[in-house]
């Protein structure tokens, strides 16, 4: 059974799997913009982002909106493979990555490591600036972005530490 007090797969093997699910969109990026195949793939990226929101220490309405994000990201890939017009499903997945920015933003200022805090605010800002200037970019332009995606859940993995209850943290590791 599924309880909070139950770790079923630890925080370092659940902030590895988001980077190994990005792969297919990062090389899609470079040969095959658009495909359609790869949002398979983005839904299994999304859907396990889900237990990390849930497990990073955030205020509520931080992990709201991280929640909202994937679900709007889900949503906009299940548009795309059910072939919804481009524009509809791309401006959801904009509204989206408002959320994500939050998100990210918020619980990178509240990680200790100076990386994930930096990489985060980074991700975060560019990812929802983006979203406000879809309409006049190229989609090029979110794509540095998303090569800060599979770097900044690689560095979740390698900070992570667990306190005493087994709760996830991200203090810095004794030297």
């Amino acid at each position: 059974m599924l309880t909070p007090t139950r770790e079923i797969l630890s925080f370092r093997t659940l902030a590895l799997l988001p980077p190994i699910l990005f792969t297919p969109t990062l090389v899609s990026f470079a040969v095959a913009p658009g495909a359609v195949a790869v949002e398979y793939t983005g839904v299994l990226f999304h859907l396990a982002i889900m237990f990390i929101v849930a497990r990073m220490p955030a205020p509520m309405w931080a992990k709201a909106a991280g929640f909202g994000w994937l679900t709007l990201d889900v949503l906009s890939a299940i548009m795309t493979i059910n072939e919804i017009p481009h524009n509809i499903a791309w401006a959801v997945r904009l509204g989206g990555h408002v959320m994500a920015g939050m998100w990210f933003i918020t619980t990178s200022l509240l990680a200790p490591p100076k990386s994930i805090r930096i990489v985060g605010v980074i991700l975060g800002s560019w990812l929802a600036l983006y979203s406000f200037l879809g309409n006049v970019l190229p989609q090029e332009f979110l794509y540095p972005g998303g090569l800060l995606v599979p770097v900044w859940f690689l560095l979740l993995a390698w900070k992570h530490q667990s306190n005493l209850d087994g709760v996830p943290t991200l203090a810095p590791r004794p030297t």
